[in-house]
């Protein structure tokens, strides 16, 4: 079995056996406590008691960010078939409404122990364990050997995209940012202008935020120019300068 024949094994093989009861904020950040499941890779070789091997650790989420295709389009680091991709979605749907998630593993808490018992059993103790603590940010997987981490990033996927879908968007729409178009896909909402409004709410925070020293004005520039909307504020942009 070659390489990438293990890696889609393995992520077939990923079961979230204990989802998080609280889906991913809207509008904050954060931080699900993972337990990935894995045989020992020696197992096969022993005759003695079944162990289990248990990896933990975090994944923190920052406040996701409502966004179009051709913001994604400025944002670097996609190779050239997939910006031709997403410039042929932004020709076609340019509010289609997408999430932008940012997440990063905290490997410094991470740690691994070997539990007596199978996969299910100690699954099952685990999963007492949280509900006993009240922790409803906790999942557990089960994982692939040494390819454990794929299946943490099957997690990892499937968490964005059940909050996005069950919570996210829902709330979004309910605030006034977003709507459902013809085909039944998530469109952002824009003001006569043609600014969307959630961007346009998040570069007045931005503004503030430049105005009273707690951000670089190269970050609201940045911003501006993901949003394609640079000649629309660049008065008031260039006027923070003038007031220093």
């Amino acid at each position: 079995m070659n390489m990438d024949e293990r890696i889609k094994h393995a992520f077939e093989y990923s079961k979230i056996l204990k989802w998080p009861k609280q889906l991913l904020s809207s509008f904050g950040s954060s931080e699900v406590n993972y337990h990935v499941l894995t045989e020992p890779v020696y197992q096969e070789f022993t005759k003695g008691e079944v162990e289990t091997v248990v990896r933990e650790g975090k994944v923190s989420w920052y406040r996701p960010q409502l966004i179009t295709p051709e913001y994604i389009l400025r944002i670097e680091g996609f190779s050239e078939e997939a910006r031709k991709t997403l410039l042929s979605i932004a020709q076609e749907m340019p509010d289609l409404a997408n999430i932008l998630y940012r997440f990063h593993f905290k490997r410094e808490v991470d740690s691994m122990s070997f539990v007596s018992g199978s996969i299910e059993a100690v699954a099952d103790k685990i999963s007492r364990d949280i509900d006993k603590r009240g922790d409803n940010l906790s999942a557990i997987i089960r994982g692939e050997g040494d390819l454990w981490d794929i299946s943490l990033s099957k997690f990892i996927l499937d968490m964005m995209t059940r909050s996005a879908m069950q919570s996210q968007f829902p709330e979004l729409r309910k605030r006034g940012l977003i709507n459902y178009n013809s085909s039944g896909y998530q469109t952002i909402i824009r003001d006569r202008q043609g600014i969307p409004l959630v961007a346009k709410k998040e570069i007045e925070i931005m503004f503030d935020m430049v105005k009273h020293g707690d951000m670089e004005p190269k970050e609201l520039k940045i911003e501006l120019d993901r949003w394609g909307l640079f000649q629309i504020y660049q008065d008031r942009f260039f006027n923070l300068f003038r007031r220093r």
